[in-house]
């Protein structure tokens, strides 16, 4: 079974840049690309007023009209859409157990305050299991290349680096392999972020050796290295670099994220649906800030 890249579309500008971000990994993945979107009735809705025109029928050209304009932009690519009623995250996150990944928009709220996920992208996010690709609005296929200083065109620039946040306190090998797999993909390096505290006694302690904090960073550095040895091993085409700096990792992936084509993060799996949606506080904190596309991967 050919797994496609599927999309959840909703008709924002975030969720159609989400489309087209999609239509580029389905190419470069060699995958067929799927178009969702999700209908269920409410008393208020975002659906056009002007004319005769009902929610239902609104919510059913969605697809249907993204799906035209993607097949003119990528003819070679094929596209097919999937209408279906029930409650957005539900139906998202059964599209995605059929598919290689989920991409979904994200609405930026201003410079300083982030981007906005909402419930529907949140629950998604914390109870799917496949990676879910959050993609900002107004994304192009300029911003995954680095930029030219030539005045070649962005396209025959390099890809920008992949971002790993790796947390060795956990096994986490589904999350590693996807952003080895996406690195190579790109034919882009891959940067490797972990981020640790050392402990309150080292800031508070008294008689604490003066060389204790830059034996933890290079103990920390060395168990980085060598969680991440058989995978250099298994790409060594890919151009690793390792980055191991101490203090909040969600601080040290947004600020990596602003250099990088996508950032790849980890999610615990074995959530239930009863309860709010949880997926810990370092991808909160990178879903909202971080300016480049966030793959969360759940992980066993």
């Amino acid at each position: 079974m050919t797994r496609p890249v599927t999309v959840g579309l909703d008709g924002s500008p975030a969720s159609l840049a989400a489309a087209d971000w999609g239509a580029r990994e389905a190419l470069r993945r060699e995958l067929p690309l799927c178009l969702v979107h999700a209908w269920e009735w409410q008393p208020y809705t975002n659906a056009p007023l002007a004319g005769t025109e009902g929610p239902r029928q609104w919510s059913e050209r969605v697809p249907r009209e993204a799906a035209a304009d993607l097949r003119n932009r990528y003819p070679d690519l094929d596209i097919t859409t999937d209408h279906r009623t029930g409650p957005p995250p539900e139906v998202l996150c059964d599209a995605a157990r059929e598919a290689e990944l989920l991409a979904m928009g994200s609405a930026r709220i201003g410079t300083l305050a982030g981007f906005l996920l909402g419930s529907v992208g949140l629950s998604t996010a914390a109870h799917s299991e496949r990676p879910v690709v959050f993609v900002r609005a107004g994304t192009t296929a300029d911003d995954e290349h680095r930029p030219a200083t030539d005045g070649r065109p962005p396209a025959a620039m390099a890809y920008r680096p992949v971002v790993l946040g790796l947390d060795l306190s956990r096994p986490c090998a589904e999350v590693i392999r996807f952003a080895f797999d996406t690195a190579a993909l790109r034919a882009a390096p891959l940067r490797v972020v972990h981020g640790w505290h050392p402990p309150a006694y080292i800031a508070y302690g008294a008689g604490v050796r003066p060389t204790l904090r830059a034996d933890m960073a290079a103990e920390q550095t060395e168990t980085m290295r060598t969680a991440l040895r058989p995978w250099r091993e298994r790409y060594p085409g890919i151009d690793v670099i390792e980055q191991s700096a101490s203090g909040p990792p969600a601080r040290h992936l947004v600020a990596a994220g602003a250099e990088a084509g996508l950032v790849v993060i980890g999610r615990r799996t074995g959530r239930s649906w009863v309860g709010p949606p949880r997926i810990g506080h370092v991808a909160h904190a990178v879903l909202h800030h971080c300016p480049a596309p966030v793959a969360v991967v759940p992980y066993a």
